[in-house]
């Protein structure tokens, strides 16, 4: 039993130690839009991991997530994300930042960069947005999304589209299989950091009186592109 106590105490301080970042700035927080961008384009770029054009234009939102997976028997990921939403007219609007973390137990070690894409399928889970902190995994349906590559090989036996689908930069990405998602949550600072406001998610999503900083343009436009 002791020993069961110190390993919790040793995994404390371990998770403690990873998710503490230093202190945000608004450099910080550009470099965190400017990745995220990145990783979008990176599994765009890659027929065999791109999301097809037809399921881009019928998300109501997206969600571009970087992480860090590091663990020894208890596991830990930490890092961020950024969502947009599509409003009523069609519109795509500014970027929202969020927070990510996931603990997990089991045999594990070593550490590794987590990328993801998440599109938000339906009103339901692009609202989930609004929380204070939310499980798509387990609020939402959440499947491995169909790639560009894998379309052609799809049959019929998939009739029904989850309510969150799932894009990595691994290829072949467990087609149609449940995920299970770690907690995100707002980053009202970073957001107070980029916008210069304390508008929350709710204002920065939905509302038209949020004008986009020019380092918002350039992730705005490419989400527009690639969903006409």
């Amino acid at each position: 039993m002791k020993k069961f106590i110190s390993l919790l105490f040793v995994f404390a301080a371990f998770a403690g130690a990873l998710s503490a970042e230093p202190v945000a700035t608004r450099a910080s927080v550009i470099e965190h839009i400017d990745s995220c961008e990145a990783i979008l384009q990176d599994l765009q770029g890659n027929y065999k991991t791109a999301i097809p054009t037809e399921t881009l234009r019928r998300a109501k939102g997206i969600i571009i997530v970087n992480q860090f997976q590091a663990g020894f028997i208890f596991g830990i990921k930490d890092g961020y994300a950024v969502a947009m939403a599509r409003r009523p007219n069609g519109k795509w609007s500014v970027p929202a930042f969020l927070r990510t973390g996931e603990l997990s137990f089991g045999l594990q070690a070593g550490g590794k960069s987590v990328t993801a894409v998440y599109l938000l399928m339906d009103d339901a889970a692009t609202r989930l947005l609004f929380k204070s902190k939310f499980n798509l995994g387990a609020e939402a349906k959440a499947n491995a999304g169909i790639r560009a590559a894998e379309r052609e090989s799809v049959t019929s036996s998939i009739r029904t589209e989850p309510s969150v689908l799932v894009y990595t930069g691994s290829e072949g990405l467990y087609l149609g299989a449940a995920i299970k998602t770690g907690y995100m949550s707002p980053d009202n600072e970073a957001n107070r950091l980029f916008y210069n406001s304390n508008n929350r998610i709710p204002e920065l999503l939905f509302s038209d009186w949020v004008t986009p900083p020019p380092e918002a343009h350039f992730l705005m436009d490419y989400v527009t592109r690639l969903t006409q």
